[in-house]
C-alpha cells in the first residue's frame, strides 16, 4: 500500500512563505510523478505541481507559476513544495498524491486527479490579507 503524508501547512500572511513536505512510501511500488494538488471550500481540487520522478521534469499550473518550487530528495522520499509570495486566493487544504502515468498531463498540459490513484490527508493553508 503506498502511503502519503503531508506536513508544513499553517497560517502565513499575504506575501509569506511555506514549504510543504510529503514523505511516501511509494517508491517500492513504480509510481512515476508526484503531485501536489488544493482543494478550497466550496471548489474543486486542482492540480498545482507535478514532478516526475526519474527525471525530475516539473510541471506547474499557471497560478502558481514563478510562485511555487516543487522538488525532490529521493534519499528521503520526500517531496517538497516550497511555497513564496503567497495570496489569500492560495488558501486551500494541499494534498500529495502519486501516479503511474499521469496521462493528462502529458496528453492535455494539465493535473487530473483520476490519474493519481494514491492520496495524502491533506494539509491546510491560510493565508490572510
Amino acid at each position: 500500500q503506498v502511503q502519503l503524508a503531508e506536513s508544513g501547512g499553517g497560517s502565513v500572511q499575504a506575501g509569506g512563505s511555506l514549504r510543504l513536505s510529503c514523505v511516501t512510501s511509494r517508491y517500492t511500488y513504480n509510481t512515476n510523478c508526484m503531485g501536489w494538488f488544493r482543494q478550497a471550500p466550496g471548489k474543486e481540487r486542482e492540480g498545482v505541481a507535478a514532478i516526475y520522478s526519474s527525471s525530475g521534469v516539473t510541471f506547474y499550473a499557471d497560478s502558481v507559476k514563478g510562485r511555487f518550487t516543487i522538488s525532490q530528495d529521493n534519499a528521503k522520499n520526500t517531496v517538497y513544495l516550497q511555497m513564496n509570495s503567497l495570496k489569500p486566493e492560495d488558501t486551500a487544504m494541499y494534498y500529495c498524491a502519486a501516479a503511474f502515468a499521469p496521462r493528462s498531463l502529458v496528453i492535455h498540459g494539465r493535473l487530473d486527479i483520476s490519474d493519481f490513484p494514491y492520496w495524502g490527508q491533506g494539509t491546510q493553508v491560510t493565508v490572510s490579507s
